[in-house]
């Protein structure tokens, strides 16, 4: 059972991967818009779309994580933290001040219809996609301690 359930796992990943971005726009906490097939397509560059929201604390532990090397790994690897909040009208309040008390070097997106989610089937957060050429290349649902470490060695693999 445990060999069928790792196979169905492993057939998903592989159904996801090489799937392209799709042609959505939403804006930034700054009220700009990006399409996120199109302005995040520089050639060769790996662009990490962090979906998160406010009420949830792995996510921004992640990101936090992420934070602390993110000088370093966006040198070495050609690489863009994108964050996408997907906090609704509810909660959407919440998000620039969390943004001004983490001072965080990303590009903040708000996703507040969830339409790049919906594109993304991202059933919770925090979930990261992976993006090179306009193509996803690495999916993963969850943050644990420590999970930023195997977020770089996959990067360093793309």
């Amino acid at each position: 059972m445990k060999k069928l359930a790792l196979l169905i796992m492993f057939y998903c990943a592989a159904a996801n991967a090489q799937k392209e971005m799709p042609n959505v726009t939403i804006k930034s906490e700054n009220n700009k818009a990006y399409n996120v097939k199109n302005d995040f397509a520089e050639k060769d560059k790996l662009y990490v779309f962090s979906f998160w929201a406010t009420w949830c604390v792995p996510c921004i532990n992640e990101l936090d994580a992420i934070n602390e090397n993110y000088n370093d790994w966006s040198k070495e690897l050609n690489m863009e933290v994108v964050a996408i909040s997907i906090d609704d009208a509810r909660t959407q309040k919440r998000v620039k001040p969390l943004l001004n008390g983490k001072n965080w070097p990303y590009t903040v997106l708000l996703d507040a219809n969830q339409d790049l989610k919906r594109a993304l089937s991202v059933a919770n957060v925090p979930y990261t996609v992976v993006v090179k050429n306009k193509k996803v290349v690495y999916i993963h649902n969850g943050y644990s301690q420590g999970a930023e470490k195997e977020l770089y060695n996959k990067l360093k693999q793309l």
